[in-house]
């Protein structure tokens, strides 16, 4: 075949100098310099030592990774439907864009959902249903009688994103929304930055790097009472989260690529500029439960009461019964538990840690529910969920199952004006979200998008609202597992009690 194409080219160049010397004009000198060129790369490939396939085929071979390279694109725009997509299907991304822009939100014709079909799921509606005005729950208060600094949280608030992993821009249009929506923003366990001091609240993660909460002694990273306690005493941080796992990648620590690590970004997490830099998979300051217990406390004394709490992906189920069983046995515990599901968010990880390490977040905050339940802490130990929620019914469902709130991560960058490229970890986000890249930075205009986050949130909780009062309930704290359905088997609906054994 290389012989084959060879000749075609050379041959029409051949043709189109002939052309060019008979009928001297622009035209047909550009037409060859055009053939000139091609022939050129064709036997540029024809002759390389890299790559077999486009010696075989020179030319035409690059078309293959021009469409391996776009592909996720074509994917999205030509050949997935409104349900198939993944990990987020352009149904749901669409209600997000709707409702940041306060668009119109409603669909026609009916369902695109096979309401037949394993695995369908709902709620029941009541014949006296409420006027959603009049819904109360939408706040809940975090802190436990260990707390002195109590915090008031909507039920709804932004999950872990770092600078770094986002750009200053999106930094700052989220925090700036969280503010004008009065809701939280976890900084994400990349550290403070000036970006996240615009007004909003934070969540300030402490991660196994300590980036903001310590320092690199011997070249390993610990934590430091003075740096974190500068952070933890801002107004603006409402709530501490140690970090001891994370969905996308449990057990093995946060990566920041080289490319996004820019000077700025170094300064902040005191790291090398320019290297990649990798979160230890645990935290140096404590190895066993007794000495996480005397950690959480020390942080809270640190931070001068305010709550504090730790998020993990479900691993090894007994390891988390004794974690619940040693903080009822020592009277001390955290504020809340972040429960992360298995299923990944926005950060970058290696595809077997994606895919296959981490318990699912249903099964995951039903055996966190059920434990401090059994070791009556549920009281005083809140349960937030983070794990691809997106609209009203995703809320509404985790809230049945025994969170009091929800993080969400990757609608509020769909809200932003993420389009799913899935270059995250490439630093090539085309809309300025995902990248460090100050041209592509430029295009995430943040007096536009604080304002979208802002709706997405407002517009949000509206609609859970919407769904309480039509399932006849005063409340959003008064929804149970007894309120949610699936269709578990063709013939057979189940509610989540029955299906959970709650």
């Amino acid at each position: 075949m290389r012989n084959t194409i060879l000749a075609i080219f050379i041959v029409a160049t051949i043709l189109c100098g002939i052309l060019a010397y008979f009928i001297p004009q622009t035209g047909s000198y550009i037409l060859l310099s055009i053939a000139v060129i091609l022939t050129a790369i064709v036997l540029h490939d024809s002759f390389q030592k890299k790559h077999s396939l486009l010696r075989a085929f020179p030319l035409i071979a690059r078309l293959r990774w021009f469409f391996e390279e776009e592909r996720d694109k074509i994917q999205q725009y030509f050949i997935e439907d409104n349900l198939n997509g993944t990990p987020i299907n352009r149904e749901k991304r669409s209600i997000v864009y709707q409702r940041s822009k306060l668009e119109k939100e409603t669909i026609p014709f009916g369902t695109q959902h096979n309401v037949y079909k394993k695995g369908y799921e709902f709620v029941k509606h009541s014949l006296f249903p409420k006027d959603h005005h009049n819904i109360k729950g939408e706040r809940i208060v975090i802190g436990s009688d260990k707390c002195t600094q109590k915090y008031s949280s909507s039920i709804i608030n932004i999950s872990a994103m770092s600078f770094g992993s986002l750009s200053k821009n999106a930094i700052k249009a989220l925090n700036e929304g969280a503010q004008m929506g009065g809701f939280a923003h976890n900084t994400g366990e990349g550290g403070i930055s000036p970006y996240h001091l615009t007004g909003g609240d934070l969540i300030f993660q402490v991660g196994t790097g300590y980036f903001g909460a310590g320092k690199s002694v011997n070249g390993k990273r610990m934590f430091d009472a003075e740096v974190f306690k500068e952070n933890a005493i801002r107004p603006e941080v409402k709530m501490i989260e140690i970090k001891l796992s994370q969905g996308a990648k449990p057990g093995h620590g946060g990566i920041l690529p080289a490319k996004k690590n820019t000077p700025e970004i170094a300064a902040i997490r005191k790291v090398t500029v320019g290297t990649q830099v990798d979160s230890p998979p645990g935290h140096s300051a404590f190895s066993n439960f007794d000495e996480m217990i005397n950690f959480i406390q020390k942080v809270r004394e640190l931070a001068n009461g305010k709550p504090v709490g730790i998020k993990f992906c479900v691993g090894n189920n007994a390891e988390i019964e004794e974690m619940i069983t040693a903080f009822a046995k020592a009277d001390n515990y955290p504020d809340f538990i972040a429960v992360d599901g298995g299923e990944g968010g926005t950060g970058a990880a290696p595809l077997e840690f994606t895919n296959y390490i981490g318990t699912p977040l249903i099964e995951g905050l039903v055996f966190v529910n059920n434990l401090l339940k059994k070791h009556k802490l549920k009281e005083q130990i809140k349960i937030i969920a983070s794990g691809k929620a997106v609209d009203a019914f995703d809320i509404v469902k985790y809230l049945a199952l025994g969170a009091d709130a929800v993080g969400m991560a990757r609608s509020f960058m769909l809200s932003l004006g993420c389009i799913q490229a899935r270059e995250c970890n490439l630093d090539t986000c085309p809309v300025g979200v995902a990248t460090q890249d100050p041209d592509l930075v430029k295009a995430l205009v943040v007096a536009q998008k604080n304002v979208r986050i802002k709706n997405y949130h407002n517009k949000t909780i509206q609609a859970v609202k919407e769904m309480i009062a039509a399932m006849g309930k005063n409340s959003i704290e008064n929804v149970s597992s007894l309120d949610v359905y699936r269709r578990n088997k063709d013939e057979e609906v189940l509610s989540l009690h029955e299906l959970y054994k709650l």
